[in-house]
């Protein structure tokens, strides 16, 4: 990943306010840029970079001599940038930067067409100084997080994290609300000769449900209609394998997070079988995480050996887990329950694959859940990874199916997804039609769940008294359990005052219930009483 953050008509000294970028330094370790703006002083751009495509010149802000009054940052990957580059014949790149179709589709058809055009995960900052405008826009499901501060008299601010917002100085006398950049969205701004700016434009560039402008270009070409089974399963095939495709572009060297579950291991399984197909000089690495006799490290073994991948597995206790809470809540920037329970595993595995192991570009099966609803309730996707499951086409096509053929079936959650792989041998039958575990659960050990475990830490750590107060301790959105005040009590002292960053707790919606595992529900059984 990298970080992107950026000042328009700021009141304060460059100098001073660009310690606020250095708060997301994590995101890109390979270089930092900081760049003022020709003719406007006090407007700035500043980059972190993680070095994926082009190491040589792809810096940012991304300049190119033809259109030397557009300057762009973003962050994220654009798949489809060979293809556009053919179809519309721009024949005068300068790099080999993924990033630079923007600018040729921004001056050869306008912001909306760019950004509808554009297949993959992205949130940018461009500025064309020439008409005096400045653009935000994120990808359709927001993979890629973009923050912005605006404040009444015309200052902007916008950062890849929250953080990077904090303390920018301005002149309001009440702090502005940071607040995350709608996904699939691009705003429009007039810039003043101050160096202020003027929103006049907010529209949405593309709908979830619809089959995306940029599919009419894709390598995978119009498929068969009608929704009889089998034409639907190959339809289903089909895309799934063209998202792993074309994430494959990186020089850097590719991995994948693997849990033994239905979603990862359709993942690595194909990412396997394809890196031999495009003749890859290196295994593909897998990873697990968990407790050593974890249901997903013993699933996600057996799944390794089948696909032959290079296995790494990760274990933790919980008390490991629980000493990094507040560097998970950290990266975050939030005190939703669900999120952190979830993230806290997510943190140590990528911890370990950064200092152990060359893999930088990681895939994933997050947001297979949210589309085919697998989980018993839904959850909040938070990685900066390759998800092939939430690619444009892959989506827009699952989700215009009938709702019938997308519901679980006979019992089993995601059934059309696992009966669309069912005989090919591309993963073992049991993972195939394994159950789902309770979330967040499955890395623990089978004695002692991680939610269990983190109840026992809790009791320690809030008193009941401190809990009956919470009302009053904690005015907006009350934490209800002990877990939830003492996540609250980490959050406050890292972002304190920012409480609405988080508009509700992840709860089962059509339940009662004071607690989002699938360990506290009523329809909940474990695998063993099946």
């Amino acid at each position: 990943m990298c970080g992107i953050w950026a000042l328009f008509g700021s009141d304060e000294c460059l100098s001073v306010q660009c310690t606020s970028a250095m708060k997301i330094a994590h995101r890109g370790p390979d270089a930092f840029r900081f760049e003022n703006i020709n003719g406007f002083t006090n407007c700035c751009f500043g980059f972190h970079r993680l070095a994926i495509v082009d190491q040589l010149y792809g810096m940012q802000p991304i300049r190119i001599k033809k259109f030397p009054y557009l300057w762009l940052v973003y962050n994220g990957e654009i798949y489809n940038h060979h293809t556009l580059k053919e179809q519309f014949e721009f024949t005068d790149y300068q790099t080999k930067v993924d990033g630079e179709i923007l600018l040729h589709l921004y001056e050869r058809f306008g912001i909306q067409k760019m950004a509808s055009l554009l297949d993959g995960v992205f949130a940018f900052v461009l500025l064309d100084t020439a008409n005096r405008k400045v653009f935000l826009g994120r990808d359709t499901y927001g993979v890629r997080p973009l923050f912005k501060l605006l404040t009444d008299d015309g200052f902007l601010a916008v950062c890849s994290e929250a953080k990077g917002l904090t303390d920018i100085t301005h002149s309001m006398s009440s702090p502005p609300k940071i607040t995350p950049f709608l996904p699939g969205h691009f705003e429009v701004f007039d810039l003043k000769p101050t160096g202020k700016v003027g929103s006049i434009q907010m529209d949405r560039f593309h709908c979830c449900t619809q089959e995306p402008n940029h599919a009419a270009y894709d390598t995978v070409e119009r498929l068969p209609s009608g929704f009889v089974p089998e034409t639907v399963k190959s339809n289903i095939r089909s895309l799934f394998e063209n998202a792993v495709r074309k994430r494959l572009m990186a020089h850097r060297r590719i991995g994948c997070l693997l849990s033994g579950g239905l979603d990862s291991s359709l993942v690595a399984a194909t990412l396997v079988k394809l890196a031999k197909e495009e003749k890859l000089k290196y295994p593909i690495q897998t990873f697990a995480i968990g407790a050593e006799d974890s249901p997903d490290i013993l699933a996600a073994r057996k799944v390794a050996s089948y696909i032959g991948s290079e296995h790494h597995e990760v274990n933790f206790t919980p008390e490991e887990g629980l000493k990094v809470v507040e560097e998970v809540i950290f990266h975050l920037e939030t005190y939703d329950i669900t999120t952190i329970r979830a993230s806290v595993g997510m943190y140590l595995v990528s911890k370990y694959i950064r200092e152990k192991t060359d893999s930088v570009v990681i895939f994933s099966g997050e947001g297979s859940d949210e589309l085919t609803q697998g989980y018993i309730y839904f959850h909040k996707v938070l990685l900066e990874l390759r998800v092939p499951f939430l690619d444009h086409r892959f989506t827009a096509y699952y989700l215009s199916l009938p709702e019938e053929m997308r519901q679980p079936k006979d019992g089993v959650e995601k059934h059309l997804l696992r009966d669309s792989f069912k005989g090919l041998n591309l993963i073992p039958d049991e993972i195939l039609w394994r159950r789902k575990e309770a979330f967040s659960d499955g890395m623990m050990s089978v004695k002692k769940s991680w939610y269990n475990s983190l109840q026992d830490q809790m009791e320690s750590e809030v008193n009941d008294f401190q809990l009956e107060k919470s009302p009053k301790t904690f005015p907006f959105l009350p934490p209800r359990t002990k877990e939830a005040y003492f996540y609250r009590q980490v959050f406050e002292k890292l972002y304190p005052g920012q409480a609405e960053w988080l508009s509700h707790y992840w709860m089962p919606r059509w339940i009662n219930a004071t607690d989002p595992s699938a360990r506290t529900l009523s329809i909940y059984k474990p695998d063993k009483d099946q």
